[in-house]
């Protein structure tokens, strides 16, 4: 198995339909009609806690000391959307779909850890029907919803032949698996992250334990072959990984699974969220140095969600779309320069003045991908 580069034009997949733009008439918003949420180390305060099926926008202001995130979640925590990354000062936007009349949760996770700070939003109103005219959204969700199915069917195989490398202790094979079973994962992770507890099982990182939590998932395996060694539960560790890859796979799988536009173009902008806040600073792979495979699996991820989305970029603002074309092909270039043969150099031998390099050109290309909610959503109201 190897892994494979996405070029950043790509066949193009689709978008689930969306629903009219909608709060409440009496709900405090800006000048542009979102409803603000003001983050702080300790609080998450929300203009409005009503809100009316349909789209609902939130302007969300970190004025704390940490990184934070923003969440809104359904029952059994199913995240309908999310903006991450948000830095002490800044102000970022997330357009969310909330198609159902019911009770919400909204969630400020300063330091982007734990449960987060959480209330209720109640949404009423009739049942959104779709406002896609030429079929463009449908399908587009249509075919990004078959892309996530076939990087998870595939991260269940890959997962299947670390794990037997593992059992059978090929420590060598086992390593070379390890970046090349989580590239389909990591293509896919912000879908994985609306599930629950099911990121966290798979991904969790060691700085990111909590007292007494329990450890799973990629990371812990990882510890177990560069580090520690194989402990008495390494075996154990490894088939819970198996089988919640295999839940992943069953979750995509079923009919209830849906995904709405904005939410693919949020996934677009969480990807490369994934790869600024953790794979440049060494943070995600600290123990095997494996971050290029991430970083190059998060940039496939955002560039399929994009892909999906680029019939509506093309017929609403296509200079955004060359722009993002042009960003990406950066990036490849200089992604380049770190291959070797099918796989990457190792993290910790990229300097510092390098890092930098791929940062900033990580940012010029999220710069244009953060504009494409906005235009998923004007698509939605026509």
């Amino acid at each position: 198995m190897t892994s494979t580069r996405r070029t950043c034009v790509l066949a193009a997949v689709a978008v689930l339909p969306l629903a009219l733009v909608a709060c409440t008439e009496n709900s405090p918003t800006d000048a542009d009609g979102a409803i603000t949420v003001t983050a702080t180390d300790t609080s998450c305060d929300v203009s409005a806690t009503e809100g009316v099926t349909g789209q609902s926008t939130f302007s969300v202001t970190n004025n704390g000391t940490q990184v934070t995130e923003f969440y809104v979640f359904a029952d059994g925590d199913r995240a309908m959307g999310e903006v991450e990354n948000i830095g002490p000062g800044l102000t970022r936007q997330l357009i969310v779909d909330l198609p159902e009349a019911g009770a919400y949760e909204l969630s400020c996770r300063p330091g982007m850890t734990g449960e987060g700070i959480r209330q209720t939003f109640t949404v009423t109103g009739d049942s959104q029907a779709a406002t896609d005219a030429d079929g463009k959204l449908a399908e587009a969700a249509d075919g990004y919803r078959r892309y996530i199915r076939s990087q998870t069917e595939a991260l269940v195989t890959a997962t299947g032949e670390f794990v037997a490398a593992l059992h059978a202790r090929d420590i060598d094979e086992a390593k070379r698996l390890f970046p090349l079973s989580r590239t389909y994962f990591e293509r896919v992770e912000p879908e994985a992250e609306s599930f629950g507890d099911l990121d966290p099982r798979l991904d969790l990182r060691e700085a990111d334990l909590e007292p007494g939590q329990h450890w799973t998932g990629f990371h812990r395996i990882e510890k177990d072959l560069w580090v520690d060694g194989f402990r008495p539960d390494t075996d154990t560790i490894a088939d819970q990984l198996v089988a919640d890859v295999r839940e992943l796979a069953d979750l995509v799988n079923s009919e209830e699974y849906t995904i709405e536009p904005t939410r693919i173009a949020g996934d677009a902008q969480g990807l490369l969220d994934e790869i600024s806040t953790s794979k440049i600073t060494g943070e995600e792979d600290i123990f095997s140095h494996t971050d290029l495979y991430d970083f190059q699996a998060n940039l496939d991820g955002s560039q399929a969600a994009i892909a999906a989305l680029r019939p509506v970029l093309d017929d609403r603002n296509p200079e955004l779309g060359q722009a993002i074309d042009a960003r990406c092909a950066d990036l490849d270039a200089a992604l380049a320069q770190y291959r070797v043969g099918d796989g990457f150099v190792s993290y910790d031998t990229v300097t510092d003045a390098q890092r930098q390099e791929l940062s900033r050109l990580i940012d010029a290309l999220s710069a244009e991908v953060s504009k494409v909610q906005g235009v998923v959503a004007e698509a939605a109201e026509l």
